[in-house]
């Protein structure tokens, strides 16, 4: 009977390691999947001020529909900040405050739109827009390289921590 009960311990504490390492893993994958769910709300971003001419507000409400996740509530937060605050204002408080798996790294980038946001004409805005989408673009290739190195690596570790207190405990 006290055998069945450490079997199921050591079980836990393998289990429970292996979730740790996975989750750890995890940050890597959803880096990735926020940079490019970024770079597609950008491109819904510049589409809409080109050819709707809505303003900034709505057009970030409507991009937060669209856009599930993190990077939605970026654009939502922006867009309720925006009420008493100018645009650029909004984006980069939005992005100071909204949690994402993105780097300090990746948030200095995109932050870098809200300079000319609201604050020039249309061409001016869309080209910010493409510089931005340029640096997503690298960051995107970084944040992939990281996660085909480290990916495996933390749940294999995870797994390796699990059996190594198993092992001390017995």
């Amino acid at each position: 009977m006290i055998w069945v009960l450490k079997i199921f311990i050591f079980a836990l504490i393998i289990g429970g390691c292996t979730a740790l390492g996975v989750i750890y893993a995890k940050r890597y994958s959803n880096r990735v999947l926020e940079l490019k769910e970024m770079k597609n709300a950008l491109n819904m971003f510049e589409n809409k001020i080109k050819f709707t001419y809505e303003d900034i507000p709505t057009v970030f409400k409507d991009i937060s529909k669209t856009i599930k996740g993190n990077i939605g509530k970026v654009f939502e937060n922006a867009s309720n900040k925006m009420i008493n605050k100018n645009a650029g204002e909004a984006w980069e408080e939005a992005l100071n405050v909204t949690f994402t798996a993105l780097k300090q790294e990746d948030i200095e980038i995109i932050k870098g739109l809200g300079r000319m946001l609201g604050k020039t004409d249309i061409n001016g805005q869309i080209s910010e827009i493409e510089l931005v989408n340029e640096f997503l673009e690298t960051q995107i290739k970084e944040a992939e390289y990281e996660k085909n190195k480290n990916y495996k690596m933390y749940k294999t570790l995870g797994i390796v921590v699990g059996i190594a207190i198993v092992i001390i405990l017995i």
